[in-house]
């Protein structure tokens, strides 16, 4: 059984504004000391990023990553404030400071602008495959359905104070990058290697870290890295996205089959950013556009071996439904903004790092 790991991104606001609030050196550092949580700094010095443990099962994952929620909330509460798992704030100061790190410092001088507008937080799903050629291979296989997952998850709906129209803002800002979105098809490792050499070469990224792909090969682990989603509202849905995108990576049954390019996959992503699960999307079996549902319930069939394999099917049939009835993450912000304006986004990000 595969192993996996989890990393997850946060804001932290400020309680009554809603504003991304830099963090204290007292309360960071005491984040940071908290023993076993995973939790490191962001690029921003709002934001904080946590990583699981290789994990086997879904409980084992939901177990961690309930548990540095919570702490978390608890500390960012004594702070008068409030940690928010959203791919965008509410509303942005442009006026944040970068983490102090050489790698962060890398980063700021080469996005120098963008910076200011890059409050963005993501969910990042490593699988573990332990052949160098066949993550390569992997990362082929799966690009072209990521669009699918990215418009059922999309979490990111609001930019400067207002909706920005788009389900996932955060995968606008992040298409600003110059080497977003979809990869290109590989050749094999090599191909890899040098394709990514090529862009630390011409100084369009820092280091082959930096590669804001939505599925790469790790640098750090034997692992490939899916970072098409937003940070996810609650631990179910960050679950139900870990358990779809493990049976993705190690399902026998998925390809792109209709050899998608990368400019439709690159189409595919916008209209599911825009979209979400209203979108329109290139189907890979056959090229043909069809609702993001429709492809998404071929998907589901497609994956249904892995996913019983892995003991994730029944989770995933009562995400699905649970996704359904209730909306993605942007869906749900959206209501709960209509219904209550900020105090209602505030209790929505609250409960998704309740102590209760």
């Amino acid at each position: 059984m595969a192993r996996f790991g989890v990393e997850e991104e946060f804001v932290l606001l400020d309680e009554q504004t809603l504003v991304p609030a830099a963090m204290s050196a007292e309360t960071r550092q005491r984040i940071l000391d908290e023993r076993g949580s995973g939790v490191t700094p962001e690029y921003l010095t709002c934001q904080l990023e946590s990583a699981t443990q290789p994990c086997r099962t879904l409980a084992e994952s939901g177990e961690q990553l309930e548990r540095t929620r919570r702490m978390l909330g608890a500390i960012a509460a004594e702070q008068g404030a409030l940690v928010a798992a959203t791919g965008t704030p509410f509303v942005s100061p442009n006026r944040l400071r970068v983490s102090p790190s050489p790698h962060y410092d890398a980063v700021s001088a080469q996005l120098v602008e963008i910076t200011r507008e890059h409050e963005v937080n993501g969910l990042h799903i490593h699988v573990e495959v332990p052949d160098d050629e066949e993550r390569v291979r992997v990362v082929n296989r799966v690009r072209a359905w990521l669009p699918t997952l990215l418009a059922l998850t999309g979490n990111g709906p609001f930019a400067h104070g207002r909706d920005s129209g788009f389900d996932s803002w955060r995968s606008i800002l992040i298409r600003r990058l110059p080497s977003s979105w979809t990869p290109p098809r590989f050749h094999d490792l090599t191909d890899y290697r040098a394709r990514v050499d090529q862009l630390v070469s011409m100084g369009a990224i820092a280091e082959a870290s930096s590669l804001s792909w939505t599925v790469r090969l790790s640098e750090r682990f034997p692992t490939v890295e899916v970072r098409v989603f937003d940070a996810q509202l609650t631990t179910e849905d960050t679950l139900l996205a870990v358990a779809l995108t493990r049976a993705l990576l190690c399902s026998d049954e998925i390809d792109d089959l209709a050899g998608t390019g990368t400019d439709g996959i690159d189409a595919s992503l916008w209209t599911a950013a825009r979209y979400g699960p209203d979108a329109r999307l290139v189907d890979p079996v056959d090229g043909g556009i069809r609702p993001a549902w429709t492809i998404a319930e071929g998907l589901l069939t497609r994956l249904q071996p892995a996913l019983e394999e892995l003991g994730d099917a029944e989770r995933v049939r009562d995400g699905i439904a649970r996704l359904r009835v209730d909306g993605s993450g942007a869906r749900r912000q959206r209501e709960a903004y209509a219904a209550n304006g900020t105090a209602g986004l505030r209790e929505l990000y609250r409960s998704g790092t309740s102590t209760r």
